[in-house]
């Protein structure tokens, strides 16, 4: 199993991101520009509601189904966990997670994808690793500023 994780400090509180997060399909776009579309199949998400996204990775339009498997919030923070269920995503034995942890007045947000194939994976995919982590640190900087931009505003 390969495991690429992205951490970021954000000068926001816990239910801003949280929030934020939740309501992706309102601004996916924005976040980063490699991302093209996501749509909530079944309502706002939750434990157990699907979404369907689209964005561009190592050059390709990459489509994409996903459950969302665990959504828990408390006091501790926040965790959303999905899997992929596109006919690739199974295949590559996609999950991924978000993990929001308060730090007083800031949180830590942890962006997590887990790929079956482990140390197989560069070489069967052929640089989308290295393309996948960079867009994972980008979308945490990205984070960052537009919640940040809106704690101030």
């Amino acid at each position: 199993m390969l495991e690429l994780e992205d951490s970021i400090v954000i000068d926001a509180g816990q239910q801003a991101i949280e929030d934020w997060l939740l309501n992706i399909d309102e601004h996916y776009p924005d976040w980063h520009p490699a991302h093209v579309k996501w749509v909530n199949l079944d309502g706002p998400l939750d434990e157990g509601k699907t979404f369907y996204y689209e964005e561009y990775l190592h050059g390709r339009l990459y489509k994409s189904r996903c459950r969302i498997t665990r959504l828990e919030r408390g006091p501790g923070g926040t965790v959303i966990e999905f899997v992929g269920l596109s006919v690739l995503d199974r295949l590559l034995g996609i999950r991924g997670s978000f993990l929001v942890e308060p730090l007083g007045e800031t949180c830590s947000v942890t962006a997590t994808i887990c790929l079956r194939f482990g140390r197989l994976t560069p070489a069967l995919a052929g640089g989308i690793v290295e393309d996948l982590q960079t867009h994972m640190k980008e979308e945490g900087e990205s984070l960052k500023a537009i919640l940040e931009k809106a704690a101030e505003g």
